[in-house]
Parts: C-alpha cells; sequence; structure tokens
C-alpha cells in the first residue's frame, strides 16, 4: 500500500512539473524532491528533501555541499550524491554554451553579469581570464587555477600563456572571494600591478580585475583607490 501511495504521489509531483513547470516560488524540497525521484526508487523522497534542507540550510547549500557530508544524511548515497553535485557543473556548462560564439558586450555591467554566473557554486576560490579580441567581442574565459577554501595560488606564466593562446588584445581577470568579502587583498593589489606590467610589455592591455561574490562583485577599475593601476 505504501509503495503504492508513494509512486501515485510521484507522478501527481512529475505531471505539475511537466505540465506546468516549477517557478522561484515553488518551494525548495519539492525541486529536491523531484531531483532525488531519479536516483531512490520507491521510498519518499520528500521526507529525504526536507532532511537536506536542514543539514544544509538552503537548496543552494545542498548544492554547494561537500560529496563527503551529502551522504552522512539519511537515505543520501554515491549516487544520489553525484547527482547533486551533477547541477551546478551543468548549470555553469549551460551558461557557458548560451555564451557561445565571441559574444560581444555592450557595457561593463553585462561582462560583470556574465563573470558573476561562471562563478556559482563554486565553493573554493578560483582565478579565471577572461580574453576580448580588438572589436571587443569575448574571445574565450578560461580557468586558471583552483584553490582551497581561503586563497587560490596565481601563476603569472599560466596568464601569459592563456593570452599567447588566445591570440587576445584585451584581457580581464577575475576571481572569487569565498568569505563574501569582495575588497581586495594586498596581495589582490601586487598581483595585479605585476600582471598589468608583464602584459604592456606584450601589447596586451589589461582592462580590470573583478573581485566576485555570490550575486555581486567589485571592480577594482572602477575604484577610485585602485582605477591608476589599470592606466
Amino acid at each position: 500500500m505504501a509503495n503504492d501511495l508513494h509512486k501515485q504521489h510521484r507522478e501527481r509531483v512529475r505531471k505539475e512539473f511537466l505540465e506546468n513547470g516549477f517557478s522561484d516560488s515553488t518551494s525548495a524540497h519539492k525541486f529536491l524532491e523531484l531531483l532525488l525521484f531519479y536516483c531512490i526508487p520507491r521510498k519518499d523522497t520528500n521526507e529525504t528533501a526536507h532532511l537536506l534542507l536542514k543539514e544544509f540550510g538552503s537548496l543552494s547549500g545542498v548544492l554547494e555541499a561537500e560529496t563527503s557530508d551529502l551522504i552522512k544524511v539519511k537515505g543520501i548515497g554515491e549516487n544520489t550524491a553525484a547527482l547533486i553535485k551533477l547541477m551546478l557543473p551543468l548549470f555553469r556548462k549551460y551558461q557557458s554554451e548560451k555564451t557561445a560564439g565571441k559574444p560581444k558586450f555592450t557595457n561593463m555591467d553585462d561582462i560583470f553579469d556574465f563573470l558573476i554566473k561562471k562563478y556559482i557554486g563554486y565553493t573554493s576560490e578560483v582565478f579565471m581570464v577572461t580574453s576580448f579580441d580588438n572589436e571587443g567581442c569575448m574571445i574565450a574565459c578560461d580557468k586558471v587555477s583552483h584553490g582551497d577554501t581561503s586563497s587560490v595560488g596565481v601563476p603569472i606564466r599560466d596568464i601569459i600563456q592563456i593570452v599567447l593562446k588566445r591570440n587576445t588584445s584585451f584581457v580581464i581577470i577575475s576571481h572569487n572571494h569565498t568569505s563574501g568579502n569582495a575588497l581586495p587583498s594586498k596581495a589582490d593589489i601586487e598581483m595585479t600591478k605585476t600582471l598589468k606590467t608583464t602584459l604592456n610589455q606584450m601589447g596586451v592591455k589589461l582592462l580590470d580585475h573583478v573581485i566576485v561574490v555570490p550575486g555581486d562583485c567589485v571592480s577594482l577599475f572602477q575604484s577610485n583607490e585602485y582605477k591608476d593601476i589599470f592606466i
């Protein structure tokens, strides 16, 4: 009897999604419940969804959780954890394909929005180089390095290799601060100055260094305190 009830409930939730979709107002547990249908057969995934939300605080918290922490939750095995961990890379891939084909940005706000989306879901620091051609079209956005939860090493040599590979004319560098504080550190400033000098010698212009936190970013070029670095 219990299995029949679960099956009927799953069919109702699946039908609701296929016919009407889910919106921003749809409860977080319903998103998780439907996702879990496809890796937890014949069980009440509603309860598991609530356990995940209780443990990690939000849907974003669940998606960003480490695999080792996910499998500690009752009802979550490695297959389920793998499906959950797939969601953010899948979304980043979607965003990358949507912006493929040398997009041309009309203003800096468009670039900031693009970069904020590129960093969605990263729980450790990531450094990226975004390259542009002479007409202002984006050539590529390359990940240079991926650090621990507090810092990321940025070898200047690796950045130069990307610049040469992409044959770029203009560059924007970016990295995220997992602390949520987007203000640049002393190391951020010194690295930016060194890279600016190196790129100038190659005939490549460093346009900006953008520091990203969830949903926001800080542009060093637009900061009165650091703008002179880029002139």
